[in-house]
């Protein structure tokens, strides 16, 4: 009886870190400030035809109606209720979003902004996207409610009553982080409002949730909110399913505040990811790809099944977060289709692609004074819907990466070979790398300023194959590069320093 007790109580605390997504479905990606109807649409026109597993999506409460700058977006951080209503729609779209998703094998994971509510400077007032009434400075939020004895004020020791020293672990989970008013989650009465929030959310079946700023929280006290919890519907999930936790953890070795100490709440987002791949394509610093034969654990990063993994995310592509200039993103599309292909095709961590959309950049003293700008506005503060180009690209200013051919060829590899051995590594001693997945894929890259020609072991059957990068399997014929595959398993690669994609990809699912 106690070793039943103790594996039920194993696979209870192992639940937060499974994404919940159906067999055979790897990935999940990040429409960063789409509206739910779009979401809905996106969910059975192209997520789950391509075996997407699930969408992260923005917060989905009520927040501050910023207009100086106009309506940027990060007013979607700074909450003033759990009111169900943002520009991304109402309640009532929101659940018929989940649902549809949700119908058709996709997941919905919310970011959840739990740590804090909006700017303390933010005044008092209804400009708020339900329009309920606040009071920044009388911590006044009829709408959760939360009064003044709901927040850290008194605890926070710091002259500004922010945080001053980020190596002071204390002024970084009790003082305001860039003066957003710090939340007393020691308190059992706004934990329980905070879950009172998040299990409304899984009553309309969401699968799980990003928490933001979870290293602004003690851990402890993210332990006693998640606790509280109930189990996702048995609508969609199996019956004792947990919801996913995934914490934003920004940790890059060099402060106190460690990711580790939040593994017991579920994956972590490893920031080191993105920022040391970004490095390496770039060449900077005398990285080469044929350092990467060991990635993940052997990189310093955390254990691969607490690790959530991404190129870029909506803060590191304006250069906030984590890993400044290096980090890779759609502005440099061909280095960032590499990246992605890498982060695919390699085991490591649960994989999250980034769904963006374009801003007039403008550097000043190498920043981007327009890094604030929300998303394609109607120009009344409403969000311009998602139009999809005859060719499956993105119009109205999106740039959906999820739907760049390479992109979402390489989700349907991982998905492919998933469970399969890291196998086959080769590499030049330079930016020339290959490596498998057991039989069942194989990826070859050229980031060299010079030509790849070589035979080399793929572990594939014979037979001929698809290269997935560029092109696809249509039919029985191919309409991008075909690679042969001996009996012996060897296949001859050839790759241009000057192609439009420098790597190929093979699997066997896209066999001719």
């Amino acid at each position: 009886m106690k070793a039943f007790l103790l594996l039920a109580v194993i696979s209870f605390c192992w639940a937060q870190y499974n994404p919940n997504t159906k067999p055979g479905r790897t990935s999940i990606v990040h429409l960063f400030e789409w509206c739910w109807a779009d979401i809905a649409l996106e969910c059975e026109r192209y997520l789950a035809p391509n075996g997407f597993g699930g969408v992260q999506i923005s917060p989905p409460n009520e927040n501050i109606i910023i207009t100086n700058p106009w309506r940027p977006w990060w007013e979607r951080y700074q909450p003033i209720s759990y009111n169900l209503c943002t520009r991304s729609g109402y309640e009532h779209e929101f659940k018929d979003m989940v649902t549809r998703c949700n119908n058709v094998g996709v997941h919905v994971y919310v970011d959840a902004v739990i740590n804090h509510m909006c700017g303390s400077g933010a005044g008092s007032g209804n400009s708020s996207t339900c329009g309920s009434y606040f009071n920044s400075g009388t911590r006044d939020f009829p709408a959760v409610p939360y009064s003044a004895w709901d927040f850290n004020d008194g605890k926070c020791k710091t002259g500004s009553g922010g945080i001053e020293n980020y190596h002071d672990v204390t002024q970084v989970r009790d003082c305001q982080l860039v003066s957003l008013l710090d939340l007393a989650l020691e308190k059992d009465y706004v934990r329980s409002k905070i879950a009172e929030y998040m299990n409304n959310l899984i009553d309309i079946g969401v699968a799980g949730f990003r928490i933001d700023a979870s290293k602004h929280m003690w851990p402890g006290d993210m332990t006693a909110i998640l606790d509280k919890l109930k189990n996702l519907t048995e609508q969609w999930f199996a019956e004792g399913s947990r919801p996913f936790i995934y914490q934003e953890v920004i940790d890059l070795g060099e402060e106190p505040i460690k990711s580790s100490e939040y593994f017991g709440n579920g994956r972590v987002t490893e920031f080191k990811y993105g920022a040391k791949l970004g490095t390496v394509l770039r060449k900077w610093n005398g990285e080469k790809m044929a350092y990467l034969k060991n990635w993940g654990e052997g990189w310093g990063f955390m254990p691969s099944d607490r690790a959530l993994v991404f190129v870029d995310n909506h803060d590191t592509q304006r250069g906030h977060g984590a890993g400044g200039a290096s980090v890779l993103t759609f502005w440099d599309s061909r280095l960032y289709k590499m990246a992605l292909g890498f982060m695919l095709a390699h085991p490591y961590g649960l994989t999250r692609v980034m769904s963006s959309y374009r801003w007039p950049r403008f550097f000043q003293n190498g920043k981007d004074v327009n890094d604030w700008i929300g998303p394609p506005s109607n120009g009344d503060g409403s969000t311009k819907a998602v139009t999809i180009n005859a060719d499956s690209t993105c119009g109205n200013g999106w740039v959906c990466e999820h739907r760049w051919r390479q992109i979402r060829n390489m989700a349907i590899f991982r998905n492919v070979v998933n469970g399969q051995a890291f196998s086959n590594w080769w590499d030049n001693g330079s930016n020339q790398v290959a490596f498998g997945r057991g039989n069942k894929g194989f990826i070859v890259f050229n980031n060299d300023d010079w030509a790849l020609n070589t035979n080399l072991q793929t572990g594939l059957p014979a037979g001929t194959y698809c290269d997935v990068i560029s092109g696809q399997k249509e039919g029985n014929s191919c309409t991008g590069i075909k690679v042969n595959v001996g009996s012996d398993g060897i296949a001859n690669f050839q790759i241009s320093n000057q192609a439009e994609d420098p790597f190929i990809a093979i699997h066997v699912n896209d066999k001719l």
